[in-house]
């Protein structure tokens, strides 16, 4: 296939433009299933992954970035099956992405579709975000469970939008990687229970610190929003709590680091003890 023949998009004005905008809105992105990734780096794991991916869209003046046309050439996977292909001004690129300094790409993809018998594995490792609002914190998250071989992610009501432009961005691609899960604390965790998972969460009431858990059995890592923690809700719910300890002035660490400390305690003593 030849880029020259790729249809060129040169108007923001365009009815197809205004829908690929429109997907920066969480409420389009609701409406149409369908939300929008940006950068070299993020298309390639999508197409990698098990994501549908609809639409790529490049910059007309820089091309198709190499990567993309090595995979555009060899990539006979599903997930470039029935793939568009679409040449565009920077304008456009700017208006998609909503950046003054577009990337040289975006995608266009279907919301994904979470394998839910990955939660209630004997012996798993699922991190549960109960009203995280910054997309910074809860990508970098779900790239730390991803890091660390963690089962699941759940988001909870109240959480940041997995699919906000920001959220996919700190992901760095690891929302391909494992199942991620929008749902109802509620309902949720007392099923968790029922199966036999440890709910887990921070505490500085804690007795004993996170190196003291036995972090090997079925485990439901709870982590709360950045300035109120878990919701009454939740800690009501909670099997053990346990505090990470700090040495130095820092107050507290946030809850993305946390997480990844709690994280990497649970695969130090799955993995390398």
């Amino acid at each position: 296939m030849n880029e020259n023949f790729d249809p060129l998009l040169s108007s923001v004005q365009n009815d197809k433009v205004k829908q690929w905008a429109s997907l920066l809105d969480k409420k389009n992105r609701d409406r149409s299933g369908q939300f929008l990734i940006e950068g070299v780096h993020l298309v390639l794991e999508a197409l990698h992954g098990q994501a549908q991916v609809l639409t790529i869209v490049y910059d007309t003046e820089r091309g198709i970035p190499a990567e993309l046309v090595v995979e555009r050439e060899t990539n006979d996977s599903p997930a470039t099956l029935g793939l568009e292909w679409v040449q565009a001004s920077r304008q456009v690129m700017s208006k998609c992405t909503g950046t003054d300094t577009p990337p040289p790409v975006f995608a266009i993809l279907s919301k994904l579709s979470a394998d839910q018998s990955a939660l209630f594995r004997k012996g798993g490792l699922v991190v549960v975000l109960d009203g995280v609002r910054d997309p910074g914190n809860a990508g970098t998250i779900i790239r730390s469970a991803d890091a660390v071989g963690a089962d699941a992610v759940i988001l909870g009501k109240g959480c940041v939008d997995l699919y906000n432009p920001k959220t996919v961005r700190s992901t760095m691609g690891s929302i391909f990687h494992l199942p991620i899960i929008e749902a109802d604390l509620k309902e949720l965790l007392p099923q968790a229970k029922a199966k036999g998972m440890k709910l887990v969460g921070t505490s500085l009431q804690a007795k004993h610190t996170c190196y003291g858990y036995d972090w090997t059995q079925g485990t439901w890592l709870l982590m709360g929003s950045e300035s109120e923690g878990l919701s009454q809700s939740v800690r009501e719910l909670m099997d053990e709590a346990v505090i990470i300890p700090m040495t130095g002035q820092a107050e507290s660490l946030n809850v993305a680091m946390a997480a990844t400390v709690l994280l990497y305690e649970s695969l130090r003593q799955r993995r390398f003890s």
